[in-house]
């Protein structure tokens, strides 16, 4: 019975639901603009992306209130390193503050840039720079971050390349960040994929993240670690897809969690390449067979958001109809999986960066980059009613 449902889910995927009440949320970013990401907030949804200026970037921020973008408030500029691969800017509401993340350039090399920190204590009117999120100033790779709310303050998540200019491997590293303060950072696997986004989430047993591993086989398979105390657990292998390549895909991870519940989504290469979501429900101690989402033609950038009773929503770029769109599926912990529903337009590959996803009230908001001369921001929402149950 089990193995029928996973292959059900699989094969739906072959008839999209047609695209119902979408509606536009036309935002406040300058033509050019690329990289939008989206956050949470108690005041209303928050906005970020990278402007074009000449001879670098500036990272804007807007939130959504009383049924409008506010102003765009300019948080950093000069600089700051652009890259379609990562989520190079980001904001993060936690106790009353809001920090902002951006990769501004530390070297030479085109791939060496630090992240860089700021605070806000007045709702984003005022920032005040903290500095580099990691210790080190090596002129390499910093870079993936994923925040997540820990007590009063954030925790990050990055890439760290500071060994990789002497021979050594991309590494994730953690630190806290509370009232202004950097924390020291802590390593948690000394060897991932080099270019894979990373993910984090809150469960009732403290905090995880989700990244790309990287075996000495150059297997690359999708591993997750978590602190329910003091010290980190050891990476650990949440399904194991073989997907051997010799260099980094650039097509990470996704989680989301709800009190014990969890679940990862992810983009695997190895044969049959497919979309596929895990469930927990201890917190991410263990895993049922993974569910397939998308074995048709899917090119990954895989979001999640937690929905109730353990379900969640699927986001993914996929090829439907000899174009590429931005797919959402409902799919539940027993394997159930309601028909896939795609966006109304085309989502050209590489241009769109990584499609974000957050739930605001009973719609879906979803945001992306058109591509085009200059290229757009867009954002827009469709009700989560809109969007087919498991069945």
């Amino acid at each position: 019975m089990r193995s029928a449902l996973l292959a059900l889910a699989a094969l739906a995927v072959a008839l999209p639901a047609a695209a119902a009440d979408w509606r536009d949320l036309a935002p406040p970013a300058a033509p050019g603009a690329q990289s939008p990401h989206l956050a949470e907030a108690a005041a209303g949804p928050l906005l970020t992306w990278l402007e074009k200026l000449p001879g670098g970037h500036a990272l804007r921020f807007s939130r959504f209130a009383d049924g409008a973008w506010t102003a765009p408030v300019t948080v950093a500029s000069g600089a700051l390193f652009a890259n379609w691969a990562d989520f190079p800017a980001s904001v993060e509401a936690a106790g009353g503050d809001l920090y902002a993340h951006w990769l501004e350039k530390n070297g030479r090399d085109p791939y060496a840039y630090a992240i860089e920190l700021a605070r806000s204590t007045d709702g984003a009117r005022s920032w005040q720079r903290l500095g580099p999120l990691h210790e080190d100033r090596v002129a390499s790779e910093h870079g993936f971050v994923s925040f997540v709310r820990e007590g009063s303050g954030v925790r990050a998540f990055w890439l760290d390349g500071r060994l990789m200019p002497r021979g050594g491997a991309m590494t994730l590293r953690t630190a806290r960040i509370e009232a202004g303060r950097v924390g020291a950072g802590e390593a948690i696997d000394e060897r991932t994929c080099e270019c894979c986004q990373t993910g984090a989430a809150v469960t009732a047993r403290g905090a995880r993240v989700v990244w790309r591993d990287r075996s000495e086989a150059e297997i690359r398979d999708v591993a997750i670690a978590g602190a329910d105390g003091n010290a980190w657990s050891a990476p650990r292998i949440v399904a194991a897809d073989g997907w051997k390549i010799a260099g980094c895909p650039v097509n990470g991870p996704a989680v989301a969690a709800d009190g014990e519940s969890l679940a990862v989504g992810w983009f695997t290469g190895a044969e049959p390449p497919r979309v596929q979501v895990a469930f927990s429900s201890d917190a991410g101690a263990s895993f049922r067979p993974p569910v397939e989402v998308d074995r048709g033609e899917p090119l990954g950038r895989v979001d999640l958001l937690a929905l109730s009773g353990g379900e969640v929503l699927v986001s993914w770029l996929s090829r439907q109809g000899g174009a590429t769109t931005l797919m959402l599926r409902r799919v539940a912990p027993d394997g159930r999986a309601g028909a896939p529903w795609s966006l109304p337009t085309p989502v050209p590959p590489r241009s769109s960066s990584f499609p974000r996803a957050l739930l605001v009230g009973a719609e879906v908001w979803l945001a992306w980059t058109e591509s085009g001369e200059p290229s757009r921001l867009r954002v827009g929402a469709v009700p989560l009613a809109t969007l087919p149950a498991p069945h």
